[in-house]
């Protein structure tokens, strides 16, 4: 998509665009209302600040749109395919990786009482798994805090994403 198409969008279908990004009705309100930005850079600043006010309530409003680390990605819809995406490197994960975080997401939900929630993209099954056996140990405030900040990278990431495609124009040649 294009920055440009973003903000031809009547409200309701951007809405559906920044839904994807994070669930958080007040943010998505926020990101609409705040079109035309200069630029995607801009957006994502914008979205940015605006995601570092999340609170626990806005973390566990989210969370309903994000599947277990290592869960089969059901659905066709647009925040389902982004979540397939951004795990795409745990359907190569060694056995015992597969194995462990199942067992701790279990532990994190019994701990915590929601899904754990990390930015999966770039991440190997590995290192999500050292990530999850880590955070176990945190306190529940802290965790809070770095759960949250995880939704704040993936909506960043999802944002970029979807104007990935938006590269400048070229500038026409001066005749």
């Amino acid at each position: 998509m294009r920055l440009l198409d973003f903000h031809a969008l009547d409200d309701a279908d951007a809405a559906g665009v920044v839904r994807v990004w994070a669930d958080i009705a007040g943010w998505i309100d926020a990101v609409v209302a705040g079109r035309p930005y200069a630029s995607v850079d801009a957006l994502a600043a914008y979205a940015g600040d605006l995601a570092s006010a999340w609170s626990p309530d806005d973390l566990a409003t989210a969370l309903h749109a994000h599947p277990r680390i290592g869960a089969r990605v059901s659905g066709d819809g647009a925040e389902a395919a982004a979540s397939r995406r951004e795990q795409g490197s745990m359907a190569s994960a060694a056995d015992d990786d597969v194995a462990a975080i199942a067992a701790g997401n279990i532990s994190y939900e019994e701990r915590f009482g929601r899904v754990f929630l990390i930015r999966a993209a770039g991440r190997t099954p590995g290192e999500m798994r050292a990530e999850l056996e880590r955070r176990l140990t945190n306190d529940p405030e802290a965790e809070t805090i770095e759960a949250t900040r995880q939704l704040a990278e993936i909506a960043l990431l999802r944002l970029r994403t979807t104007f990935a495609d938006d590269a400048p124009a070229e500038p026409e040649a001066a005749e």
